[in-house]
């Protein structure tokens, strides 16, 4: 009688062979990941690139927007699609570019009122968090534009006429809670005077009727209101920065004559939260080479506009600030949306 067979084991250990085999295969995956990861940051873009604009075409942003949208299509060799999705204050583009799909093929450029919007609206996004910031492209003031009509040449003689017709200027803003509206409520604040706040859709509508004489004064971009000075069309009463501008130097800081008064405007360009950092790091260095082209410093600093080009962490600084800064106004005036 053969001996019997020994009972087989339910377990089977694997043989270091096995396990050395399993080690090398991990290797290989993980080695394959990366490089597939960079040979897909180094191919982007492979298609066009839908740039969002979250304003009326004609305005600030936009102007800015199209600027770098023409030489940013040159530099990565696919054209950017400028989508202008006005409303809100700026957050019916903001939302769309928030849920965007995370690979670079969304991005948005938005306005200093960007950080504001929280303290006004229940966001459908997180504006701080939500959002992978990827430089803040240019900075500048609004400048304070009234109808040549207006009584005042000057902006001592312009608060002098605010206070002896309280409630008798009308000035128009890009919506509530735009960095228009905000910057005009902190000087009315400020210089403790009384106007009509009249909220547009976008820059460009408040510019036609300021043009008509419809309202009387607003905040506008260097972009959206310089030819129209130059022309004679606008008169400019103050700047909002803390120094004049070299474009404009008789037309004085608003600090000047409201002492403590400031508010810089800024235009920044955004991705979806999880876009890639390669290509974040991408999209910023080109705009930083974009930014140091002669023709295009020439062309911002005629439009009232510094180039700045920050990193990806130093833009998002500044929008926290700007969210603390901003909220507080809102607050302080109590403005409520419709």
């Amino acid at each position: 009688m053969s001996a019997p067979h020994p009972p087989r084991s339910r377990h089977h250990t694997k043989s270091p062979t096995s396990k050395i085999h399993c080690s090398h295969l991990l290797v290989v995956a993980v080695v394959l990941f990366a490089v597939t990861h960079l040979a897909g940051a180094q191919a982007y873009p492979s298609r066009p690139i839908r740039l969002v604009v979250p304003a009326a075409p004609g305005g600030g942003t936009d102007i800015v927007a199209r600027m770098f949208a023409t030489r940013l299509s040159a530099e990565f060799g696919q054209q950017f699609i400028v989508d202008n999705r006005s409303g809100a204050g700026g957050i019916i583009g903001a939302e769309i570019a928030a849920r965007a799909i995370p690979d670079g093929y969304t991005i948005i450029t938005v306005p200093a009122s960007y950080a504001a919007n929280a303290a006004l609206y229940k966001l459908p996004y997180d504006p701080v968090n939500g959002i992978s910031p990827v430089t803040m492209m240019t900075t500048g003031p609004l400048i304070l534009t009234v109808n040549p009509s207006v009584p005042a040449t000057t902006l001592k003689e312009f608060i002098g006429l605010l206070h002896a017709k309280p409630g008798a200027i009308a000035y128009g803003s890009s919506g509530t809670g735009t960095f228009s509206h905000l910057t005009a409520e902190l000087f009315r604040q400020m210089s403790k005077t009384d106007m009509v706040h009249v909220p547009y859709k976008g820059a460009g509508p408040v510019v036609a009727d300021l043009l008509g004489g419809q309202i009387q004064m607003f905040f506008a971009s260097g972009p959206s209101s310089s030819g129209h000075i130059r022309a004679g069309r606008l008169r400019a009463l103050g700047v909002t920065t803390e120094k004049r501008l070299p474009a404009l130097p008789d037309v004085p800081a608003i600090g000047e004559f409201v002492p403590g008064y400031i508010g810089d405007a800024w235009h920044g360009l955004f991705a979806p939260a999880g876009t890639p950092q390669a290509v974040v790091d991408k999209l910023s260095a080109d705009i930083a080479k974009v930014l140091a082209m002669p023709e295009v410093r020439a062309k911002l600093a005629n439009i009232g506009l510094e180039p700045v080009g920050t990193t990806p962490a130093e833009f998002a600084a500044i929008v926290r600030n700007d969210h603390a800064k901003w909220g507080e106004v809102i607050r302080n005036a109590n403005i409520k949306l419709d």
